[in-house]
């Protein structure tokens, strides 16, 4: 594992505000307070992004429909219901007060019941809060399905001057329009829907290609994906999953040399009782050596919203440095290594040498 920093360490922090203060915020809020009082290695892939540790990352602003979060610290909204994933950092208190964002279309019908909103409540003026807060990045953990709401944030970040991150399905920074909006605006972005560190769309795109690469071939695959929390709560609205399918099976046949026919990828059902806890079932068909069929069948079991929160806080930091090198628009550097949906789909390992060379230089 390989660590790069700049010979003159940045004592300037990372300046980043929160739209939706779910389960992954919970864990990359919790994150920040964990490895600024432990500053060890241990699940980290890397320590320093020029010159930025992830002590240097602090949060200003957040925003949030759910009367429970808005009013209340980040730091002890982020423990609030329906939040549901492991904790394992007390987080400090940010004095970051949650503030009440607009829902559009970020709330579905069947969730009326588990983000309970207090309809008399007016949103902020985020544009106003994010300029008053000196925030300098946005990252946008829209619900699955929010076409509307994530464009809106992102216009935001737009018209507030603020670098934006899109960690949901929504095709925004690999969309040539909105690059080209971000551009002329002069801030960086990156997305679109983040890869966890070890997850099902990473391996599953190892695996694909480790099999083809030693002359295998790949008839047939699946990807099944169960979990409680309230984004699989929110995917059992099938209106709301096609953006979710569409992402997660590009992430995969991007990278394959043929075409695939029998191939379905994306979440299965919600399971309440197994909470963050997120469960996934890879299967792989196809012949081998003199046509001999042969199946891989994969599981993994991993918290989820810890295993996204990591590359979070190397995009951020990734961003800050993209904004220190004065670049705008998508920044398929980093978008191709952390993301499902880049602009530009790279095979893992380049993506990853692509990504090295741009925080190193």
């Amino acid at each position: 594992m390989l660590y790069f920093c700049q010979m003159v360490k940045s004592n300037k922090k990372i300046k980043v505000a929160i739209a939706g203060v779910g389960n992954c915020a919970s864990s990359f809020v919790q994150g920040v307070n964990y490895y600024t009082e432990n500053p060890d290695n241990q699940g980290l892939m890397y320590k320093d992004i020029g010159g930025y540790k992830i002590a240097d990352i602090e949060f200003v602003a957040a925003f949030d429909i759910d009367k429970r979060k808005v009013g209340k610290d980040l730091s002890e909204a982020i423990f609030a219901e329906p939040n549901c994933t492991k904790i394992f950092s007390k987080a400090q208190k940010t004095n970051v007060v949650v503030e009440r964002g607009p829902v559009l279309d970020g709330l579905s019908e069947h969730m009326k019941n588990v983000v309970l909103v207090d309809e008399k409540a007016q949103p902020v003026d985020v544009v106003k809060t994010l300029r008053k807060s000196g925030a300098e990045i946005l990252v946008s953990y829209m619900p699955v399905g929010s076409a509307e709401a994530s464009r809106f944030y992102a216009q935001v970040a737009i018209d507030a001057g603020v670098a934006f991150v899109n960690a949901i399905p929504e095709f925004i920074c690999s969309d040539k329009k909105w690059n080209e909006k971000f551009k002329l605006a002069g801030i960086p972005c990156a997305g679109d829907d983040i890869k966890s560190q070890v997850g099902a769309t990473i391996l599953h795109r190892i695996i694909s290609r480790l099999i083809q690469d030693r002359g295998l071939s790949i008839e047939s695959t699946y990807q099944l994906n169960i979990g409680g929390n309230t984004d699989f709560n929110n995917m059992t609205n099938q209106e709301r999953l096609t953006s979710k399918r569409i992402s997660k099976t590009r992430a995969v046949t991007s990278i394959m040399n043929e075409e695939i026919s029998k191939i379905r990828i994306g979440p299965s059902d919600y399971v309440p009782h197994l909470l963050d806890n997120k469960i996934c079932y890879i299967n792989i068909k196809g012949k081998q050596f003199g046509g001999v069929p042969y199946e891989l069948d994969l599981k993994l079991s991993v918290e989820d919203s810890p295993n996204s929160a990591g590359v979070i806080t190397e995009v951020v930091r990734a961003l800050r440095v993209a904004k220190d090198k004065g670049l705008s628009g998508n920044i398929n550097n980093i978008s191709a290594y952390a993301f499902k949906s880049p602009e530009k789909q790279i095979r893992d390992d380049q993506a990853k040498n692509d990504f090295e060379a741009f925080i190193k230089n």
